[in-house]
């Protein structure tokens, strides 16, 4: 169609060329007027279907302009809900973490607490305990000491008895 009436336009620019001018009148141009008349007739006969055409190519390009910018929105609406959703979960990881390290701080916290309770206790017990060995072992010193003393008078109680017996032997012999 466009070249119809691009053809049509071309005939009537050679036609226009191809005119005499009449003598007096080296501007003007005598054409078949006819001829001229029913080229632009069907010039006139192709354009509201060219037109249409046209029409109908803007449309397409409209709706598909519409389309891509509704595409074009909604790829940027998912981009977006995307982003704050990553947001959202860095946010969640970001606390996430910051929780982690208080529990954890807490836990070394109560952990050096626990270790320094058990260190105390043990002292204590250690301590109570070597005053009780010592208490106990200061038993055994005065039982030793109590014993040597009861064995010595004990064994001077023998040998008085025996140097007691020597004498009265001896007196009966």
């Amino acid at each position: 169609m466009a070249n119809d009436i691009n053809r049509l336009i071309d005939m009537m620019y050679e036609r226009i060329e191809d005119a005499k001018a009449p003598a007096l009148k080296p501007n003007m141009s005598i054409v078949d007027r006819d001829e001229m008349l029913d080229l632009l007739e069907e010039l006139r006969a192709q354009l509201p279907v060219e037109l249409k055409r046209a029409q109908e190519l803007l449309a397409a390009r409209e709706k598909f302009v519409d389309d891509t910018k509704r595409e074009a929105e909604r790829m940027l609406r998912q981009a977006e809900l995307e982003a704050k959703t990553k947001v959202s979960e860095s946010e969640v990881l970001y606390v996430a973490k910051e929780k982690a390290r208080q529990i954890i701080a807490r836990a070394e916290e109560r952990s050096r607490q626990l270790y320094q309770v058990a260190n105390e206790y043990a002292e204590d017990v250690m301590s109570r305990t070597e005053e009780s060995v010592q208490a106990a072992l200061d038993e055994v010193k005065q039982s030793r000491v109590r014993f040597r003393s009861a064995s010595a008078a004990k064994m001077q109680e023998q040998r008085d008895k025996l140097d007691g017996k020597d004498a009265d032997a001896g007196v009966e012999a």
